[in-house]
């Protein structure tokens, strides 16, 4: 790609842009991020872009959640591993159900930045500049910590390399070993219906790994660990641009081979995966610009302001080669919305050629606020738009590769609904997050449960 370098964005409208004070700092701290490694392999980068492309076929399923925005503090082993458990714990639930391998992504050592639909905000009474993320700026409602502070750039590398690297120790030493599921915990579960359905899929997978042992199969450490890959939406292209770094490839597989191959390639180092957000995507734009060139698996979030034609044009430019897989499409309409929209952006995309995988986030569109100014999503409008995703691609002959959901493996009170009932009144019981309302422990789950349902139902 001779008109690209991981610096061309620089050259185009820019979305969502910070401005630094410190000029001075600026330079030393992308300095810094420049020297040093990187934070993901290429060889990982592409077992998770060749195990997208089988989603895209329909042969797998992609189950993508972490926090709307991480914080510095939430690196920590206990927060970690209840966000990893609860992925797996999911993914476990939803192979049984879809009858498909599970792919998962966690939206965690990167999800710092957010964008935001205006520069400032009031907090009691004070106009402030907006709390963009801990890799920005900080969440005390003062002008200082409001203040970007291009050191937190750094940091924000070294949080994600530290969370990364007990990640990968925790999934090493077991975490994820099947010969022990209940060792997970249900933690803050109590719904009896839902314990009663997770314990009877973990006795199916325990009597499928008695059988393996029982017939002498039992020595295949893909029983004992899991893959989980890591994302966050690619919003500061100046930390992005540091930690893209061109590399050899590790083999000419399927998922990397064009007519044009050659030995090496831009690999966004921060991440497994990034993505665009619906406030970023203009296809002149800055962003557009960056994410065409590197060589990792990319998703744009699609909207209601999305036109069919801008969809596939953006498609184009993002992946000319029209590698199968290489874009996950993450629709968030809203539950009200998803029909009338989604079957338009399906029939132009299949049209078009270009076989993406299809991702429903249905949060984003779902979020709304209660009489009091507290947001917060309800757990009835989050399935709704699901099942509606789910039954609409399968009239269309298409196929809902996978859901995206934020989520925590906390006790929080921040979306109302599901099996325990939380109300309004009980939102700031645990109201914790400092952006968009989660999902926690018992209404992921239970949502994992519903979709499973739904996949069981149609292959019955």
């Amino acid at each position: 790609m001779a008109d690209w370098s991981p610096t061309s964005w620089v050259n185009k409208p820019i979305k969502q842009d910070v401005v630094y004070e410190d000029a001075e700092g600026m330079k030393e701290a992308l300095s810094k991020l420049q020297r040093l490694p990187p934070l993901v392999t290429t060889q990982e980068i592409v077992r998770l872009k060749e195990s997208l492309r089988n989603v895209a076929l329909g042969k797998a399923f992609v189950l993508q959640g972490g926090d709307c925005a991480e914080l510095f503090d939430y690196c920590n082993q206990d927060m970690i591993e209840a966000k990893v458990k609860l992925l797996l714990q999911m993914s476990l639930v939803l192979i049984w159900g879809a009858n498909k391998p599970v792919i998962r992504i966690a939206r965690i050592a990167g999800q710092f930045a957010k964008p935001r639909s205006k520069p400032t905000e009031m907090v009691n009474g004070v106009e402030l500049p907006a709390f963009r993320g801990d890799n920005i700026n900080g969440y005390s409602a003062d002008a200082e910590s409001r203040r970007p502070d291009p050191s937190r750039l750094v940091s924000a590398y070294f949080h994600s390399a530290a969370t990364l690297n007990w990640l990968r120790a925790a999934l090493s030493s077991g975490l994820a070993d099947l010969h022990s599921p209940l060792d997970w915990g249900l933690g803050h579960v109590r719904t009896p219906s839902i314990k009663e359905q997770y314990s009877r899929i973990v006795g199916a997978v325990k009597d499928a790994l008695r059988f393996m042992a029982t017939v002498g199969i039992d020595n295949d450490r893909g029983v004992e660990t899991a893959d989980v890959y890591t994302s966050h939406e690619g919003l500061s292209l100046d930390y992005e641009q540091c930690l893209t770094r061109e590399l050899r490839h590790p083999v000419p597989t399927k998922a990397t081979w064009t007519e044009n191959y050659s030995a090496t390639g831009f690999y966004a180092t921060s991440a497994h995966f990034l993505w665009i957000g619906d406030r970023t995507r203009q296809i002149d734009g800055a962003h557009v610009e960056f994410f065409r060139g590197i060589q990792n698996p990319i998703g744009i979030k699609i909207g209601p302001s999305m036109a069919s034609n801008e969809l596939v044009a953006l498609l184009d430019v993002v992946n000319p080669a029209r590698e199968v897989g290489k874009v996950t499409l993450i629709s968030r309409y809203g539950a009200a919305k998803v029909a009338e929209f989604l079957p338009g952006h399906i029939a132009a995309v299949q049209a078009s050629g270009h076989i993406p995988v299809w991702q429903c986030d249905p949060m984003h569109g779902n979020t709304q606020s209660t009489p009091s100014g507290v947001k917060t999503r309800h757990f009835e409008d989050i399935l709704s738009e699901l099942k509606q995703a789910l039954e609409i691609h399968r009239a269309a002959g298409s196929f809902l590769g996978g859901m995206h959901l934020e989520l925590t493996g906390e006790a929080v009170t921040e979306c109302v609904g599901g099996a325990a009932g939380l109300t309004e009144d009980g939102l700031m019981e645990r109201y914790t997050t400092f952006c968009d309302p989660r999902l926690n422990e018992k209404q992921a789950l239970e949502l994992a449960f519903l979709v499973a349902s739904f996949y069981r139902e149609a292959q019955d």
